[in-house]
C-alpha cells in the first residue's frame, strides 16, 4: 500500500501537470509532498501556489545532491517530470520507486529519449505513443493514462479566466499565442504585430525560458513591447498555467510546442507557425542538430493545424479559423486519440490508482 508520494519540481511549469494527480492522491489519503529545486525569481511563485492549494513542500538544501537528498527520504514513490539528475547506476541506491510524468507532450525528441532512464513506470498519453515507446524500450513499463494536465478542463475543476479580468474587450474573438522558446517564432513577428490583429483579443503566454534565460532576452523584449497594445494581455509570472487561458481562447497560435496538441484536444483550431528563429549552430551545415532535436511527431502538425510559413500567412489562417472553427475537427479528434489519449477528465485518477494499488 502506498502511503507517501513526492513530486520533484525541477521547474515551475511542471506544477500544472502534477496538481491533478496530487489532488487525486490526497483524496485517497496519501501523504503528498512537493520537493522544489531553486529557481531565483520564481521560488516565491511556487511556494505561494502550493500554500494556496494546501500542499506541503520543501526545497532541496543548498549543497545537497538530488540523489543524496532522496536517499534521506522515506517515501514510496518519487514522481519526476524529466530525467533525474543522477545516473542509471545510482538509481539502485534509492529505496523509493520512480515514476515519470513527462512535463510536455510536444514533438521534441526528448519525449522519447527520456525513457532511456529506467523509471519503474512511465505514464503516457495515447495508444500511438504507448506502442512506440514499448517498441523502443521493450523492458520498460508504460501505462496509457492520458494527459493529466488537461483534466481540469474536462472535469470542470479549473474555472477559466474571463475576458473582463484580463482587461480585454468582450465580444471580440480571442487568440492565444503560446510559443516555445527554441525553435521559436517570436522573433519573426514584427514589433507592431498586435496592430495587424486589432479586431481580436490576443493573450500571449510565452514559455518560461523565454522570460527567464539571458540567451532569450530578445524574445522577452519583444513580448514586453507587445504588452503595451490595448488588445494584448501578457500572462504574468504567477499565471504559469496555460489551462485557464486555453478555455477562453477561440484559436491558438503556436510553433514547435506541445501546446498545439493540448489545445487541439479541446477540438478548437490551431495555427502552426512553421517559421522560427534558429541559432547559427542549428542552421546551414548544422541543420541536422535541429532535426535531431525535433521528432517525426512534428509531421502530425500538418494535419491537426493550419500550417503558416510566414507571419502574414499566420494572420490569414487566424481569420480563417475564426470564420470556420470546425475545419479539421474530425482530424483533430483522431490525432488527439493517438497522441493525447483519453480526454474524460479521469487521467489523474488512473495515475493515482496505479500508484496506490
Amino acid at each position: 500500500m502506498t502511503n507517501s508520494v513526492i513530486f520533484d519540481v525541477q521547474h515551475l511549469y511542471y506544477l500544472p501537470q502534477y496538481f491533478p494527480v496530487a489532488c487525486a492522491l490526497r483524496e485517497l489519503g496519501v501523504k503528498v509532498n512537493f520537493v522544489l529545486h531553486q529557481e531565483p525569481g520564481y521560488d516565491e511563485v511556487k511556494t505561494s501556489t502550493l500554500n494556496n492549494r494546501g500542499f506541503n513542500y520543501q526545497f532541496i538544501p543548498d549543497g545537497s545532491s538530488v540523489l543524496s537528498f532522496y536517499q534521506s527520504q522515506n517515501v514510496d514513490w518519487i514522481i519526476f517530470g524529466n530525467i533525474p539528475p543522477f545516473s542509471t547506476n545510482e538509481k539502485s541506491k534509492l529505496s523509493s520507486k520512480l515514476a515519470l510524468m513527462q512535463h510536455g507532450i510536444g514533438p521534441k525528441a526528448c519525449y522519447y529519449n527520456v525513457s532511456e532512464f529506467p523509471f519503474d513506470v512511465r505514464f503516457v498519453e495515447g495508444e500511438s505513443r504507448l506502442s512506440r515507446l514499448q517498441a523502443l524500450f521493450p523492458t520498460r513499463t508504460f501505462v496509457d493514462t492520458g494527459y493529466a494536465k488537461l483534466d481540469p478542463i474536462f472535469d470542470g475543476t479549473e474555472p477559466p479566466r474571463t475576458i473582463e479580468q484580463l482587461g480585454l474587450e468582450k465580444g471580440k474573438p480571442t487568440i492565444l499565442y503560446a510559443p516555445t522558446f527554441f525553435p521559436s517564432s517570436i522573433e519573426k513577428f514584427k514589433n507592431d504585430w498586435p496592430l495587424t490583429l486589432k479586431k481580436y483579443n490576443i493573450i500571449i503566454k510565452p514559455h518560461f525560458f523565454s522570460v527567464t534565460k539571458k540567451k532569450y532576452v530578445k524574445q522577452k523584449e519583444k513580448v514586453e513591447r507587445w504588452a503595451s497594445f490595448d488588445n494584448v494581455y501578457v500572462a504574468k509570472k504567477h499565471e504559469f498555467c496555460l489551462v485557464s487561458f486555453m478555455q477562453i481562447a477561440d484559436v491558438m497560435v503556436s510553433d514547435a510546442s506541445s501546446a498545439i496538441f493540448e489545445f487541439a484536444a479541446m477540438n478548437r483550431p490551431v495555427v502552426w507557425c512553421d517559421f522560427s528563429q534558429t541559432r547559427w549552430s542549428y542552421s546551414g551545415l548544422f541543420k541536422f542538430r535541429l532535426k535531431k532535436r525535433l521528432d517525426s511527431d512534428l509531421s502530425l502538425f500538418h494535419d491537426i493545424a493550419h500550417r503558416a510559413t510566414s507571419p502574414n500567412l499566420a494572420n490569414e489562417f487566424i481569420e480563417q479559423c475564426v470564420i470556420s472553427p470546425h475545419a479539421k475537427s474530425e482530424t483533430r479528434q483522431t490525432i488527439t486519440n493517438k497522441m493525447v489519449g483519453k480526454t474524460d477528465g479521469l487521467c489523474s485518477q488512473r495515475i493515482a490508482k496505479y500508484l496506490t494499488e
